[in-house]
Formats: structure tokens, sequence, C-alpha cells
């Protein structure tokens, strides 16, 4: 595999992106936003140059990472010569069918098909295309620059030689690839979802305060971040849908999602990218401020 193209330039899109042409790989970026296209450039430079500050990388990597990565609105003529193709979009099933229905008729008969979904059925999404066997995910943690976990998820019909080559590709940029089956969530979210949800109704039942309950976590269970601050670095929108996947695939009540945290991304607080979830990001410190609703 040399020529990669990522579907989607935001926070993920931009990262797998970023990562990909630093070892090495062409990588076309699509998005239908030219906006976000420019966002994603700008953000992976930024990147790109803190690690050189810190030494980390040389400024022709930097350079050389930059000249591999080249900007789309649109997959016709972006896509065809790419060996695997990586979906990035927003975490909506029906957004995504759409998305690998399109890719199934542009692509090579040969690229292999992934998609970044954090809890999404993989093999209904590889039912829509005519090559199901070669569709796979790959489900990167944010920040994807320095995160090194990426969860491989086999669908129904996945073929192992697809699998082998996606676990290569993974340890080739530097990740470590772990297998997952195709069930909800997978084995990331099954387990992490739930435990944010829990902290939800903790603080929704009064139990203690959102410092509190981050602050016990943090410093009882070793977690590097609070259960409460991580929701609001995911986004409480994506916590949200997370849960209803889970919830509808596996029909428990232990996955229905808390309704502190319905109210909140129906008001649109939805943590740092709203500047405002359980904790205020207005402020622009780096030390974490209660937000009013809260506090």
């Amino acid at each position: 595999m040399k020529n990669i193209s990522v579907i989607g330039a935001g926070t993920m899109g931009n990262g797998i992106a970023h990562v990909f042409a630093m070892n090495g790989y062409d990588v076309n970026v699509i998005d239908v936003s030219s906006s976000a296209l420019q966002k994603a450039e700008k953000t992976i430079e930024k990147n790109l140059n803190r690690m050189v500050e810190k030494e980390k990388i040389t400024n022709d990597l930097k350079d050389s990472t930059l000249q591999r990565l080249s900007w789309h609105t649109k997959m016709e003529g972006a896509v065809e010569s790419s060996d695997l193709i990586v979906e990035a979009a927003t975490e909506n099933v029906e957004l995504k069918l759409k998305i690998f229905q399109k890719l199934d008729s542009f692509a090579t008969d040969n690229a292999i098909l992934a998609t970044n979904t954090s809890s999404i059925s993989i093999t209904k999404i590889a039912a829509v295309t005519q090559r199901p066997d070669q569709v796979i995910g790959m489900h990167f943690m944010n920040p994807v620059p320095v995160m090194k976990l990426v969860e491989v998820i086999r669908a129904y019909s996945t073929r192992e030689d697809v699998v082998s080559s996606i676990v290569d590709l993974s340890k080739d940029i530097g990740k470590v690839p772990v297998l997952a089956n195709d069930y909800p969530g997978f084995v990331a979210n099954r387990i992490l979802m739930p435990m944010i949800n829990e902290a939800v109704y903790a603080l929704h039942e009064g139990v203690a305060g959102v410092n509190e309950i981050d602050t016990i976590m943090k410093l009882g269970m070793a977690h590097p971040m609070g259960p409460l601050q991580l929701a609001d670095f995911i986004g409480l929108d994506v916590c949200l849908s997370i849960l209803n996947v889970l919830y509808d695939g596996f029909k428990l009540d232990k996955y229905a999602p808390c309704p502190l945290l319905v109210n909140m991304v129906e008001a649109n607080k939805l943590g740092r990218k709203s500047q405002e979830g359980f904790y205020s990001y207005f402020h622009n410190t780096k030390e974490l401020k209660v937000s009013e609703n809260f506090s």
C-alpha cells in the first residue's frame, strides 16, 4: 500500500491523514467542505510545528509530510488510485452507508475500504458494497498522532488476508493494532461509554460534583483524565450516539443514556467543540473551570 485516501477532514480525519503522511504514504484528504479542508491543513501544520519544537521530528520530515498531502472536495478523481480508503466522517449510520456505496463505485477492485467508526456495525456498512470481504474497521483513538491503539474490527465477511494487511499497515505507521469482532461498541467503547454514562448518572443524582467525580477517578483509579472531562473531549453528542448504538444493539438498560446527557446534547452543550459541557472552555486557559450549570 502506497496511496491512502481519508474521507472526512475533521478531528479524526486530519489526525489519520497526518500519521499516514508522516510515515511515507501519499494521502488524499477528501471533504465536501473546502473550509474544513483548509482548517485541517492548518491543524496538521500546527501539530507538525509543535513536534519540531519538541525535537520529535526534523524540519525535513515536517516538509515532506505536508508535501504528501493533497486536498479534494470530491471523491471522483481522488480515490481511484488508492490502495486503502479510510472513512472518518461523522458518526451517523446513514451518512456512512451513503459514503460506502459511493466509494464502492469509485475505488479500484482491489482497494480495501476501512471505517473509523467507533461503534456502528462494520458488517452493516460492508453490506451496501459489492466487496464486503474487503471492508474492515480501523478505529483510531483521539488524538491520532499521539495515541498508539488501533482497534481492528473484522466484519462478518472480512477476509483474513485483509485483516493481516491492516494489522501490518497499522504497525508500519507506529500503531499497536488489537483485533476485535463486530459487536456494538466493539471493545473500547463497550467498556468506556458505560463508565462515562455512570459518571453522568452520579452527577445527575447528586452523588458528587463534576470536580469530585473526576478527581476520584483520576487519583483513585489512576485515570489520566476524569470521565466527565473525557466526555467533553470526545464530544457529548458522540458519547450519546455511541450509547444509543449500544442500547439499540443489546436492548439492555445498562446502556440507556442518562437523561442529563440527552438534555445537554439537545441544549448544544457538547463539550470542547461547543466550548461548554461539564466544563467551560471560554476562558482559554489550561485550568479547567466547571460549567456554571454545575458550579
